[in-house]
């Protein structure tokens, strides 16, 4: 059975003190409306983070979010989609550099079209028949090293691409209990910002 998530790389500052984060998250984090409201902290405290997005004060969060985007543009964060093969117990991790706001771009696997994955550890696709099989080498860190490898058949990728929008859509709508909660006059604006920089909502187009 194959798996197929958005995930975080999740990986807090130890002195993190804006809001509350889930304890023990290094690692990564599946995007989906299951997750406690200490793990959306988490999540919004990396795409923050790695933006290099103020905090501070909390009251001003909307203003603070508006002026990064007039000041750097479009939001990214690490991570992407991780692909597992529940029978096997192999899995595909997004690499260094992959970023979750280019999820979308898996649609061009099924027009045979290969994409980057990230590296350290690099993936390589391979397309065999009505299949694409995924390599993955070991990253340095890793022992026993070890290849991993799944794949997927071309016809059951749409419907996992249109898993992977739903679990999405339900973390946008945590994301707005959470910021109703820590910044209420943000929610609103805050999850339209996500919406439109890691382009969850809208046509998937898997035609």
């Amino acid at each position: 059975m194959i798996i197929m998530d958005a995930v975080l790389e999740i990986e807090v500052d130890a002195g993190f003190d804006a809001w509350p984060v889930a304890a023990e998250a290094d690692g990564f984090l599946a995007l989906s409306g299951r997750l406690s409201l200490a793990e959306v902290g988490s999540a919004m405290a990396v795409i923050f983070g790695y933006g290099g997005i103020p905090t501070a004060p909390i009251s001003e969060l909307r203003h603070l979010l508006d002026r990064h985007l007039a000041d750097a543009g479009r939001l990214i964060a690490p991570g992407g989609l991780r692909v597992r093969d529940a029978t096997a117990g192999a899995e595909i991790l997004p690499g260094c550099c992959c970023g979750l706001e280019d999820w979308r771009q898996w649609r061009d696997v099924l027009h045979r079209q290969s994409l980057w994955l990230g590296h350290d550890p690099d993936t390589y696709l391979t397309f065999t028949g009505g299949a694409v099989r995924l390599t993955q080498e070991p990253d340095g860190g890793s022992t026993p090293a070890r290849v991993s490898e799944v794949e997927i058949r071309l016809d059951e990728l749409p419907a996992l691409l249109t898993t992977v929008q739903m679990e999405l859509q339900g973390f946008l709508r945590l994301v707005h209990a959470w910021a109703g909660e820590i910044a209420p006059r943000a929610a609103d604006r805050l999850v339209t910002v996500l919406d439109e920089n890691f382009r969850i909502n809208g046509t998937l187009n898997l035609g």
